[in-house]
């Protein structure tokens, strides 16, 4: 009977310790900015820019970053950038912005595409000066979908993906 009251006693006592483990593993980055580079994209997370209509980080919900992308490879065409965050409890990946009018979004999206490209090639970085991301997230995945110049129809795709070990 003193075996198993032991048993029960050290189960007790080591919950708070698995619980606190799990929560401490939430996407935060110690060290920003926090880099990484392909042949053909340098992707930086960095500090959220602050002031004006920018979000700002809420205590217990959602921190705020900065991204920044440069091209480093061969001149694109078109160039898409899409953002996920995980959810612990889940396999689904959820987008950190997305197209508030699906039907006006499609040739918005191309024509954005379009200029985000010319303004890689002319040496200017893709940034995006304030994004939120949930507490709760553990992976940010940044993914980035692009056409070259003279291989127009076939879209390439790359992922950087930023945990909070890095």
């Amino acid at each position: 009977m003193k075996k198993i009251f032991l048993v029960c006693l050290l189960s007790l006592l080591c919950m708070p310790l698995t619980t606190l483990e799990a929560t401490t593993t939430a996407l935060t980055f110690d060290k920003l900015p926090i880099k990484q580079t392909s042949k053909q994209w340098s992707v930086q997370v960095g500090e959220a820019k602050q002031g004006g209509d920018l979000a700002k980080p809420v205590k217990g919900k959602f921190h705020t970053y900065s991204l920044k992308i440069d091209k480093i490879g061969t001149d694109v065409l078109t160039m898409e950038v899409y953002m996920y965050r995980n959810d612990p409890n889940s396999k689904t990946k959820y987008a950190l912005f997305g197209c508030p009018d699906e039907k006006d979004c499609n040739q918005d999206r191309y024509d954005r595409s379009i200029s985000w490209a010319e303004q890689l090639n002319r040496g200017l970085p893709y940034e995006q000066a304030n994004f939120l991301l949930d507490e709760k997230a553990t992976e940010l995945e940044i993914e980035i979908i692009w056409t070259q110049k003279g291989s127009e129809g076939r879209p390439l795709k790359e992922t950087f993906i930023f945990t909070a070990e890095q």
